[in-house]
């Protein structure tokens, strides 16, 4: 059994190149949690079994959304088959054990809080005169006019920014969730963004290719800002601020810009094909739901 536990490790790096480095991850995650469920029992993990799945899924020990549970699912089916293993768990008993969670389960998943630009502007001038600071404006200010995943802040390179000669900002998003073959995606950025991403830009060694470099102890390193550096950004931004009725910074998080500014881009009269095509998002229901909680009322 033990040769069977870990053989599966060795098959994830098949998908190294082929996959995004995040739903890898996922994956082994989510691999994981069964394995040592199946070892709890003394079962053996692969090749899947019906009745396993059935288990491990309907049974307490896997209390977790519905979507969450069919994308472990996805993940063990595809372990299963980098095995070479036939998948036998395609059949009734397991369609209709996903069936029941379906039904038992609120479909509705959590929408992180939207950050709208007035509390933006907030979060901008609450920043301290500090290098990180000024890196932190230009960062919150970029994320929310390039409706930009976390990912793709920390992806960006200077050569994927242009300063337009009206004041504005043009940039590129080489890679992204929904983009994994690097088609890229342009973006335009406000007056803000462009004067707040200069003065970070004259701060930040010439030599650093990267937009949002990490800084340490007051000094900029050669290497860009991890995914939960934006997260812990975005959160401690939003504490600075001391206005009433500002959301609780454990609310929000790296997807907040992203969602704020599209609730903003409706509330402002622009169609779901524009929206759609500044954010990068190719499925409306997607999209459908960062609008869900928009305050948008139609009859003012």
């Amino acid at each position: 059994m033990e040769n069977s536990n870990t053989h599966w490790k060795h098959q994830l790096k098949r998908l190294e190149g082929a996959y995004a480095p995040n739903t890898i991850r996922s994956y082994y995650a989510d691999a994981s949690k069964f394995v040592d469920w199946c070892q709890e029992r003394e079962l053996e993990p692969f090749p899947l079994k019906p009745e396993n799945i059935v288990t491990y899924l309907e049974g307490g020990q896997c209390k977790t959304a519905y979507v969450s549970k069919r994308r472990s699912l996805s993940a063990l089916r595809r372990i299963n088959s980098l095995l070479g293993y036939e998948d036998k768990t395609r059949g009734d008993d397991v369609y209709l054990a996903i069936r029941r969670l379906k039904r038992s389960q609120p479909r509705a998943q959590s929408q992180a809080i939207g950050i709208n630009e007035e509390l933006l502007l907030h979060m901008i001038a609450a920043q301290p005169n500090t290098l990180i600071g000024v890196r932190n404006r230009a960062l919150v200010s970029l994320g929310y006019d390039f409706l930009a995943r976390r990912s793709e802040l920390t992806g960006l390179m200077q050569g994927d920014l242009e300063f337009t000669d009206a004041g504005g900002l043009r940039g590129v998003i080489r890679r992204s969730k929904t983009d994994q073959y690097g088609e890229g995606r342009l973006v335009y950025g406000s007056k803000r963004s462009h004067d707040l991403l200069r003065k970070w830009l004259r701060r930040k060694p010439a030599s650093s290719r990267m937009v949002f470099c990490a800084i340490s102890h007051g000094t900029c390193i050669d290497r860009a800002i991890c995914d939960r550096s934006v997260n812990e950004i975005i959160k401690k931004a939003v504490a600075r601020v001391k206005i009433p009725g500002r959301p609780d910074d454990r609310s929000v998080s790296g997807h907040s810009l992203r969602v704020g500014a599209a609730q903003d881009l409706l509330t402002r009269g622009f169609d779901t094909a524009a929206i759609m095509r500044a954010g990068g998002w190719s499925n409306p229901q997607t999209l459908a739901r960062y609008l869900k909680y928009a305050q948008h009322n139609i009859w003012d």
